[in-house]
């Protein structure tokens, strides 16, 4: 991508309309919508993923249709998410029934060998529901380290109307957010540098809000019964997944994993459709709360930010890649000067012109453009923020926190910064 911009000026192929644009960027024609989508759509991932996208599209467009007709999202526990904790408990019932029984086997001696013991035993440790931990390969925060950052998220929580967070991680995500950590249920916000590299400080609070909110607006899916029988359930899933170029005897291995496997999966195709509507709620609850503590406008511009992960994306890559490629000196060089990395990305977001975004937007509600795969679509999204009165901060940034905000976490930029050269994105 050429580092500096030069103007275009073309006749449209199409309706014969000038078109103006960047040379950095595709051309396309805001009159007919030539080439505004010119690239392959993205493989929807594996099975219970696009199953995930479905679900959160077609909820999304229904409860944006309720939203239009003047009927506000309300967190609720509704049939489904009586249904779900009921399903969860079954699942967490099974998993203490199997532990119990594999104890009381391995102890009782069943048919003179304790193996069947074992294997319940096995099966019950495996779906059994473990508490996070802090994570140990990104930097991670304490009050005590980045005092005026969690003075800025104990604001923002008050505002949204939760407790704030425990701890906070940095890594090299275009992304951020919340979860929870320990037998005691701590909470952890994950921020992606990244994202909050290219931010601007009203954008940063938006996310805050919106990330926070969701400890308040009651998500079915991140509750602790529901969440935790999702996720020993995906552990599962996973663990039963067919072994590639199997022996003779791994052949018989994935014969055997077939049933449980689909059973697995059914369940947790059951869970993922009756959470999956309190779920698309809570995303635009979340969005409504994250415009009400920092503006619609910056809750809108949030949103433009995220169709251009894709380009940021490239652009650190392309990074990675420089330095990865040079050789061990070029390597060294690169990591002495990490923070450089910030600064290009930032400089890239900020010079993005609107006709580029205008064409994400379109090219987003072509495809059904999503963050990921619990979300709604983004254009849906950017719809339900900008229905109604605009609403204003209930927070706005003060130019000398945010220079304090970025002293507090130079230490950390630096380290992902490392990071990502030396593990990659996503490494």
């Amino acid at each position: 991508m050429p580092a500096v911009a030069r103007e275009t000026t073309q006749p449209c192929p199409e309706c014969g309309a000038e078109i103006r644009g960047d040379s950095r960027f595709t051309v396309w024609c805001a009159a007919c919508d030539w080439n505004v989508d010119p690239g392959e759509p993205q493989p929807a991932g594996g099975r219970l993923e696009r199953v995930e996208r479905a679900l959160a599209r077609r909820h999304g467009e229904q409860l944006l249709a309720e939203m239009l007709s003047g009927r506000e999202p309300q967190p609720r526990r509704d049939a489904d998410a009586v249904l779900a904790t009921a399903l969860a408990l079954a699942v967490h019932g099974v998993t203490l029934a199997l532990v119990a029984g594999g104890i009381w086997g391995v102890m009782a001696d069943w048919g003179g060998g304790p193996w069947i013991g074992f294997i319940l035993l096995l099966l019950g440790l495996g779906l059994a529901p473990r508490p996070s931990r802090l994570p140990t390969d990104k930097p991670v925060l304490f009050r005590t380290d980045a005092p005026e950052l969690f003075a800025l998220v104990d604001e923002v929580a008050a505002a949204v109307g939760t407790r704030s967070v425990h701890a906070i991680a940095v890594d090299g995500s275009i992304n951020a957010a919340v979860t929870t950590y320990g037998v005691r249920g701590r909470r952890l916000l994950v921020l992606g540098i990244p994202l909050w590299e290219v931010l601007s400080p009203e954008e940063r609070i938006a996310l805050l809000g919106h990330e926070l909110a969701h400890y308040a607006n009651g998500d079915t899916r991140n509750g602790l019964v529901v969440g935790s029988a999702v996720r020993s359930l995906a552990l599962c899933h996973h663990a039963l997944q067919p072994i590639q170029h199997p022996s003779a005897i791994e052949m018989v291995v994935n014969v055997v994993y077939v049933v449980p496997r689909l059973l697995i999966r059914g369940l947790l195709v059951l869970l993922l459709r009756l959470t999956s509507r309190a779920g698309t709620r809570a995303e635009y609850l979340a969005d409504r709360l994250a415009a009400r503590t920092a503006s619609t406008e910056a809750a809108v511009g949030l949103m433009d930010r995220l169709l251009i992960v894709g380009p940021l994306e490239v652009l650190l890559r392309s990074e990675i890649n420089r330095a990865t490629l040079g050789g061990p000196r070029a390597a060294r060089e690169a990591a002495s000067r990490a923070d450089e990395i910030w600064d290009r990305l930032a400089a890239y977001a900020a010079s993005v012109p609107e006709h580029e975004y205008e064409r994400q937007r379109r090219a987003g509600a072509r495809r059904g453009h999503q963050v990921d795969a619990t979300h709604p679509p983004t254009h849906l999204r950017r719809t339900c923020l900008l229905t109604g009165t605009p609403l204003t901060a209930a927070l706005t940034p003060d130019p000398d926190r945010t220079a304090r905000l970025a002293e507090e976490l130079a230490p950390s930029r630096t380290e992902v910064a490392k990071n990502l050269l030396r593990d990659g994105l996503g490494g």
